[in-house]
């Protein structure tokens, strides 16, 4: 397993991956509602963002989105078959290093407000607090090291 940055060669297996995990489930057509699509997410990628992803056998498993712009993680899934490998923490690792080294001084991911879902406990993990500013979905915050 490696990971590396993002590729738009890399985009399609973003939606297959993000349309196929059991928690916090959406469709294409779902996500096409919040503006997500293939011919939007490139735009993503730019100067204020960056992508990785994990790949096993040349096949994308998991992927994070960063944007320094907005000093948050857009999104970050993994494959269902291949969690608890350790792929969503080195590359939220990733994202959130790139994030600090961009100046961001405190970040920020939205996620599910279902207790159950297991982003909630995994977020808490590395380090991320509850922000409470929302109603509804849970905002999580993280600050750089030493602020």
């Amino acid at each position: 397993m490696r990971i590396r940055p993002a590729v738009p060669a890399d985009l399609p297996s973003f939606f297959e991956i993000r349309t196929s995990v059991r928690e916090n489930e959406m469709s294409m057509e779902e996500l096409a509602s919040q503006g997500v699509t293939p011919q939007t997410l490139p735009a993503l990628m730019d100067e204020h963002a960056r992508a990785w992803v994990a790949e096993r056998d040349k096949k994308v498993i998991a992927f994070v989105i960063a944007s320094s712009m907005e000093a948050r993680i857009v999104a970050m899934f993994v494959r269902p078959g291949h969690e608890r490998q350790g792929l969503g923490r080195q590359l939220m690792h990733k994202a959130e290093e790139w994030l600090f080294s961009e100046g961001c001084e405190e970040i920020w991911l939205v996620t599910d407000d279902d207790e159950r879902v297991r982003a909630n406990g995994f977020y808490r993990h590395l380090g991320w607090q509850d922000d409470d500013l929302l109603d509804g979905p849970v905002r999580f915050i993280k600050r750089a090291p030493g602020v």
